[in-house]
């Protein structure tokens, strides 16, 4: 059945913004995250507490996350990829943190050159932490629909880790078609998997647009009562192995898609279009949003 109401988790600010190249100044970014925050959006991520020399955009995550003026009942969650980045994550007030991992052994190889497997161990002294200081943890998997290296990835695998997320302590499961190559009923078959091992109510869906399946693939998916869909405020972002990606899916776009199905999401669109506005004229182009430029 589909749910009346929809959690949104708003990934723009870090998801979004990490692979920009043009660099988006402390004080934007804080203005980003409170406008989405008027707008209605109750989980906003933040930044990402990753080394800048990988990511140059996420270098001043600290600044960002002690910098907002947080509003009651939103949350703003941060990627803590390792200890340090975890540390830091505390040291600047994170209250909720993610970890993030693939379903594709190839694309884990050659992004952190080590195994599904020992990814898995590096998430165990983070979630340890995260608990002993009362912090939730979220667990991302990349990659759940197709690889930029191996092509297809087997459904087994992606439940697997899925699994072992969650029963090491992740909330929430956030799917992602990193590459946007799924279409409907294989997103369909996909968490239909995923949820014979772990509840639905634990899943999230994050899927990129690449090829304009992202809102046909999301529907597929609400039938199955999912009720966590991960968006970025004018399709920001983009997956630097996916050629011609055109970043997440539009909050925007999903928003309106949700409305006109009489969910409840608690945003204002008209505001949520301001912030993503704002954030396109840093970079001097329109919004990705569909629904934006029709505005």
């Amino acid at each position: 059945m589909i749910p009346k109401k929809i959690q949104l988790v708003e990934v723009g600010p870090r998801d979004g913004l990490q692979n920009e190249k043009l660099w988006v100044e402390t004080e934007t970014k804080i203005t980003l995250i409170e406008k989405l925050a008027q707008a209605g959006l109750t989980k906003i991520e933040s930044a990402s507490f990753v080394s800048p020399k990988w990511v140059p955009q996420m270098k001043d995550a600290f600044e960002v996350l002690s910098g907002i003026e947080r509003r009651p009942g939103v949350s703003y969650p941060v990627l803590t990829p390792n200890m340090k980045g975890f540390e830091k994550a505390l040291e600047a007030g994170a209250t909720d943190v993610a970890v993030f991992g693939a379903a594709s052994e190839v694309f884990t190889q050659k992004n952190i050159n080590c195994s599904i497997a020992e990814s898995v161990e590096r998430f165990r002294p983070i979630i340890a932490a995260a608990q002993k200081n009362g912090i939730r943890v979220r667990g991302y998997i990349s990659c759940v629909l197709g690889c930029p290296y191996q092509g297809a990835v087997p459904l087994a695998d992606v439940v697997n880790l899925a699994e072992q997320m969650s029963e090491m302590g992740c909330y929430e499961i956030s799917l992602g078609d990193t590459i946007g190559v799924g279409t409907p009923l294989q997103a369909k078959k996909m968490v239909e998997a995923v949820a014979e091992k772990v509840p639905v109510s634990k899943l999230a869906l994050h899927f990129h647009d690449t090829r304009g399946q992202a809102l046909a693939n999301i529907y597929a998916c609400l039938e199955l009562g999912v009720s966590v869909i991960d968006s970025s405020v004018a399709g920001l972002g983009g997956c630097p192995y996916a050629h011609g990606a055109s970043g997440n899916v539009a909050t925007e776009d999903v928003v309106f898609m949700l409305n006109g199905m009489g969910i409840e999401t608690g945003v204002e669109l008209e505001k949520l279009i301001e912030a993503g506005r704002f954030i396109s004229e840093v970079f001097a182009r329109s919004p990705q949003s569909k629904v934006s430029n029709a505005n």
